[in-house]
């Protein structure tokens, strides 16, 4: 089972967007499972799940609750998510109590290794005990990039984060929401890859197409598969399965 973790320092950056789109990819040839770790809880909203967890989120990592319990099927084949509700609010303060509280999120994933191939890991800004789990699960870290003056210290913030975790896992950055209008946009696409070997060529545009998201709470590729950000989405998972070397090992339901 291989892990991603889809994080960034800085919030407003496409992340959820991305974690959804990037579990449908992956969900066309692997079994994933997409572990919503916010508590604005907006891939749960995206993929239709309600927002419930029995006993909340300290239950959850302290084994009361079955983490298979938890997650639910969503409308598309081999792709289930672990939702969140408004506990994970205290997720931070409830792994700080936990005994290895920056490997419980890590511990929690092994229970369900042999039921996934892939599981994504829609973080949260910031970089509280959440994010130092989440890193130290992953084999791969995915940032958002928002091509502004800010993204560059966002992506050596990440870096830095990655480097202080044992695992030490490689970092994939890409440009989200790009408005080729602006011109930093476009300088920022040309330079950023250039000037940083963790940052790829992938642009992910700012499109109406996106947005749609919140009305149609589907994935790009569901409802416009030939779009330029469906094609971008596809594109970086190409990029994260041969990075990670993902098996498939997919079965029938």
């Amino acid at each position: 089972m291989k892990i991603v973790a889809v994080y960034s320092t800085k919030g407003g950056v496409g992340k959820t967007t991305a974690a959804v789109n990037l579990a449908w990819e992956a969900s066309q040839d692997f079994r994933v499972l997409l572990w919503d770790l916010d508590p604005q809880g907006a891939a749960t909203y995206l993929l239709q799940v309600k927002p419930k967890l029995k006993g909340g989120a300290e239950a959850l990592v302290d084994g009361s609750t079955r983490v298979r319990a938890a997650i639910r099927s969503t409308t598309y084949g081999h792709l289930d998510l672990l939702p969140a509700d408004a506990s994970y609010r205290e997720l931070d303060v409830v792994l700080d109590h936990a005994k290895d509280s920056t490997g419980r999120i890590r511990r929690v994933l092994e229970r369900v290794a042999d039921d996934y191939d892939v599981v994504i890991l829609d973080c949260p800004p910031g970089a509280g005990l959440v994010a130092e789990n989440a890193v130290l699960a992953a084999d791969l870290v995915v940032v958002p990039l928002v091509p502004s003056p800010l993204s560059l210290r966002s992506l050596e913030q990440v870096a830095d984060f990655v480097d202080s975790s044992p695992t030490r896992s490689p970092v994939l950055g890409f440009l989200s929401m790009v408005d080729r209008r602006k011109a930093v946009h476009r300088n920022a696409v040309v330079q950023l890859p250039r000037a940083h070997e963790s940052v790829s060529n992938i642009v992910v545009p700012s499109t109406v197409v996106i947005e749609r998201m919140g009305s149609e709470r589907a994935p790009v590729g569901l409802y416009a598969p030939h779009s330029e950000a469906a094609h971008s989405y596809s594109e970086l998972w190409v990029r994260i399965q041969s990075t990670v070397k993902a098996r498939r090992r997919k079965s029938k339901r």
